[in-house]
């Protein structure tokens, strides 16, 4: 499998294969922000949305390609306030029901949290539902618990359910962060390739 980064028209090109993955979760449950059923033309239009971040710089995404499909996403989302330049909030990890338990979802993970350290990132955040098994997956990665939000987010079926915060420290041995004015499209690589 390749790991790649996306620029804006990779994104709206890819879109309908993105669209397809976020269906899958949504369909299996995952509480990444939509209700079930989700249709695909509304998944793709989400997907073709999330350009404009990605060309402005504030959005990195990510695909999982096998062969030609995409089989897992993930994106890092920075803040527009001056103040909090040094810090990203992981989102939308996915991986495809058939794609999972090959450890597609811990190589998503790196390359998202290595990417941010080559961008100066210093603190990264995400929310996920709790006691869903993605709990596992950054515990183990060394990200920390920091609470739990009671009713924070509906299920996929509509039912309210609470949400876990983490955060990971990443990259205070090289002093990033300090210095903001570098440029994420470059230092996030889009397009680049990673195995």
């Amino acid at each position: 499998m390749t790991v790649r980064g996306l620029g804006a028209p990779q994104l709206r090109a890819s879109a309908g294969e993105l669209a397809d993955l976020l269906v899958d979760a949504v369909d299996d449950g995952a509480s990444i922000g939509f209700l079930a059923p989700l249709g695909r033309a509304a998944a793709v239009d989400w997907w073709r949305e999330r350009a404009d971040g990605v060309a402005a710089g504030q959005l990195a995404v990510w695909v999982a390609l096998s062969g030609d499909r995409v089989v897992g996403t993930v994106s890092l989302a920075f803040p527009d306030k001056p103040n909090s330049r040094h810090r990203a909030e992981l989102v939308k990890l996915m991986v495809h029901r058939e794609a999972r338990g090959s450890g597609l979802g811990r190589r998503l993970l790196t390359v998202a949290e290595d990417a941010a350290v080559a961008a100066g990132i210093t603190l990264l955040h995400l929310d996920t539902e709790t006691d869903s098994p993605a709990e596992h997956l950054y515990r183990s990665a060394g990200w920390t618990r920091a609470g739990v939000i009671p009713n924070y987010a509906a299920s996929p079926a509509g039912v309210l359910r609470p949400t876990t915060l983490y955060y990971k420290r990443v990259g205070e041995e090289k002093g990033g962060g300090a210095d903001v004015g570098w440029d994420r499209e470059a230092d996030l690589g889009a397009g680049t390739p990673t195995r």
